[in-house]
């Protein structure tokens, strides 16, 4: 079973609902508000997530904010699991400063940090860093990196919140 990141847009007073009944997040990302026509409020950046995370703050599981916040930051949305853990949240303001940090941050500045006997000896998921070669892995990672950055700032623009999870 894979683990894949994903990112969904809220706006304020969605998140405060979200907050304050955070039983009602399983229904909110895979029920029937989830099967509206939310494409541009959603992201999903497959298994890279690990990678991207890695990437940013040159630790696996830690970093420092607001990159950090790109993939595994935020305040968890109560204790219910949505598929790897609860969801987590970011406010309007932790989006807008994440995506600052993120837009200045091109893909080429990822690639030169990009080492795979790096993210093999941190364990970073998906953990097939010794059967690959880096070009394969860098166009892999590329397009879910500026998919991401996009969404930040479209985020951002909007005034939105976040919820990030893995599945």
């Amino acid at each position: 079973m894979s683990m894949i990141g994903k990112y969904r847009q809220v706006t304020p007073h969605e998140l405060a609902l979200l907050r304050q009944n955070p039983g009602l997040v399983v229904q909110f990302l895979y029920g029937d508000a989830a099967n509206e026509s939310l494409s541009d409020r959603t992201l999903d950046i497959d298994k890279t997530w690990h990678t991207i995370h890695f990437l940013l703050t040159g630790d696996a599981w830690e970093g420092v904010l607001p990159l950090r916040n790109a993939v595994l930051g935020g305040s968890p949305l109560g204790d219910i699991d949505v598929g790897y853990g609860p969801a987590r949240f970011l406010l309007p303001e932790e989006v807008r400063d994440t995506a600052a940090a993120l837009t200045n941050l091109p893909f080429a500045t990822l690639e030169q940090r990009f080492n795979l006997g790096e993210l093999a000896a941190a364990q970073i998921y998906p953990s097939v860093w010794d059967n690959r070669h880096r070009d394969d892995e860098l166009a892999y990672l590329k397009p879910n990196y500026e998919a991401l950055v996009q969404f930040f700032a479209q985020a951002a623009e909007g005034d939105n919140a976040m919820l990030l999870y893995i599945t």
